[in-house]
């Protein structure tokens, strides 16, 4: 007689359940969200940061530290110019009177638009001016950044009177104020710019020399 063998019985695969599958990839897509999400806090909290900084620095070659006692960073207006456009104004106080004031101003030169930011006394007498970004080019309108030269220092303690607005151009033009030798069109800008923030000034004293 033949002896017979029971055959072995193949393990049966056991399938995951569909569902399993969708709460993995909604646990990983949860904890990859709440990464991004944090990083992305921490990374605008650095760029805020920076940002302040960079005003606090701006802000402090404009209007020294003599004439107030507050910090203009955060002492604000928003008042809108003949043009329309609305400019921040960063206020500086000594015993809470303003004396003096900060704002950006905008002039065209040979590559762009150039920003530059202007402090002003409450009298109406520059403080200083500095240039915050452009395009002009390298070794020849660049010379308006106080790194590159002490040109853009020219205008401290001048106001509309001193010189007369109408000398309030560079030389070539008739004014009072030197040009680059072969970049006119830069320093051009920037003396146009600063008159006319300092006609702003003139137009809106009460309102930035004001109380609130």
């Amino acid at each position: 007689m033949n002896a017979t063998h029971d055959s072995p019985i193949a393990p049966v695969a056991v399938k995951p359940k569909p569902y399993i599958h969708g709460v993995i990839l909604f646990a990983f897509c949860l904890g990859f969200g709440l990464v991004m999400a944090l990083t992305n806090d921490v990374t605008l909290d650095d760029i805020a940061a920076r940002a302040l900084e960079d005003k606090q620095n701006s802000l402090s070659q404009v209007l020294p530290d003599n004439i107030h006692d507050n910090n203009p960073v955060l002492d604000t207006l928003t008042v809108k110019n003949e043009e329309g456009k609305e400019i921040t104004v960063y206020r500086a106080r000594k015993d809470k009177q303003v004396t003096g004031v900060a704002y950006e101003i905008f002039g065209t030169g040979y590559a762009g638009e150039i920003r530059l930011m202007m402090g002003i006394d409450a009298g109406g007498k520059l403080l200083g001016v500095r240039v915050l970004a452009h395009k002009e080019t390298p070794g020849l309108g660049d010379k308006i950044e106080v790194k590159k030269g002490p040109w853009i220092e020219r205008f401290t303690g001048l106001s509309l009177g001193n010189p007369s607005i109408e000398r309030w151009k560079v030389k070539k033009d008739g004014g009072d104020f030197d040009q680059f030798a072969g970049a006119t069109i830069t320093p051009r800008g920037v003396v146009a710019a600063i008159r006319r923030g300092q006609e702003f000034y003139a137009a809106n004293k009460d309102t930035l020399t004001g109380s609130n």
